[in-house]
């Protein structure tokens, strides 16, 4: 796994990496021994403090960061971001898919994305987006879109599909949803004393992720959502990622999530979380209203709350507490008539 991060993020003897996700959370996605290997250097952060990271960026060269979308966000709206990077810098995202938007915002201060896509178990990145040549034809903004896709396998990795209940492979038309599966020697043997969990997730002899993603003609997987995530409102399925990334375009939005909450006709509906950038304001109405502008009216929320959003210490938004919190009450999370 070190060196097939090694080869993706081209670390270099010269490579100086900045530490802004926790060493422990699988081995810091593996690169505490991918920078080892390659004879790199590691600069680390007691806790995250945007401003101080823009200073070591300038100060001590530093060329490679890894970091989720939330804090990539948190860099982007400090004051100290630079309109223009003076140097080189490969950033290295994952632990949830990216925004086009964000994509295109660090693109445009000089920053080079590379979009990965893992889990704890297949010990961190196992797909990345790999750039392709021929983007460079496209605006920045259908660029990032194709780089908000999850990609392919990485050289170390080993089979990546997306198949339905049958383990048959998916349509290759962008379209239709199966779950994300994966084998190969990036991923666990078992879950450590479970032989039930272990069995459960690996039928049909691949490794069953839980996400849900369609596969595209170029054989680049786009994740659509965590099976547990879908939103299910008068029996369509709503994609909560489709409905956040949509968001994410209103120049307010700092963070967001999106959830399916109780509805007693359509059985749950989405209901946003949203964090609002320093001194922005906007309506509720308002923000529904633009999203009721960009995509189907059943996908936007019907509600949304402005809030701080629950966070892991690696910067992931942790959607289950504030799913815990609309479901009180309910023996179950399928509600309605």
């Amino acid at each position: 796994m070190p060196l097939g991060e090694i080869i993706e993020t081209t670390l270099t003897p010269n490579s100086v990496y900045l530490w802004t996700l926790p060493m422990f959370h699988y081995n810091g996605w593996c690169f505490t021994w991918a920078v080892t290997a390659i004879g790199g250097t590691h600069i680390s952060l007691r806790k995250f403090n945007p401003g101080n990271i823009w200073k070591l960026i300038q100060q001590l060269g530093v060329t490679h960061l890894n970091a989720a979308p939330v804090v990539l966000s948190s860099l982007l709206n400090h004051p100290d971001c630079p309109q223009l990077l003076a140097k080189p810098l490969t950033i290295t995202t994952a632990g949830a898919p990216p925004s086009p938007t964000l994509i295109e915002k660090l693109t445009n201060i000089g920053a080079k994305i590379i979009h990965v896509y893992g889990l704890t178990e297949v010990y961190g990145p196992y797909s990345v987006c790999e750039y392709q040549s021929d983007w460079n034809n496209l605006n920045i903004e259908k660029q990032a879109k194709l780089m908000a896709r999850q990609g392919v396998p990485y050289i170390s990795a080993d089979g990546l599909r997306v198949v339905d209940q049958n383990m048959n492979d998916v349509p290759a038309d962008g379209e239709t949803m199966g779950e994300v599966v994966m084998r190969g020697n990036m991923v666990m043997t078992g879950y450590y004393n479970d032989l039930e969990a272990t069995e459960m997730v690996f039928r049909g002899g691949w490794f069953h992720s839980g996400d849900l993603a369609v596969m595209h003609s170029d054989g680049y997987i786009e994740v659509r959502d965590r099976m547990k995530d879908i939103i299910i409102t008068n029996g369509e399925n709503v994609s909560s990622i489709e409905v956040e990334q949509c968001l994410y375009r209103h120049e307010a939005v700092l963070e967001c999530a999106v959830i399916g909450i109780p509805h007693s006709k359509r059985g749950e509906v989405p209901k946003a979380f949203v964090t609002l950038k320093e001194n922005a304001q906007v309506t509720e109405q308002k923000l529904i209203q633009f999203c009721r502008n960009q995509i189907a009216a059943f996908k936007c929320p019907m509600t949304i709350e402005f809030t701080t959003l629950p966070k892991t210490s690696t910067g992931k938004i942790q959607k289950y507490l504030l799913r815990e919190k609309e479901w009180i009450g309910y023996e179950k999370r399928i509600y309605g008539s």
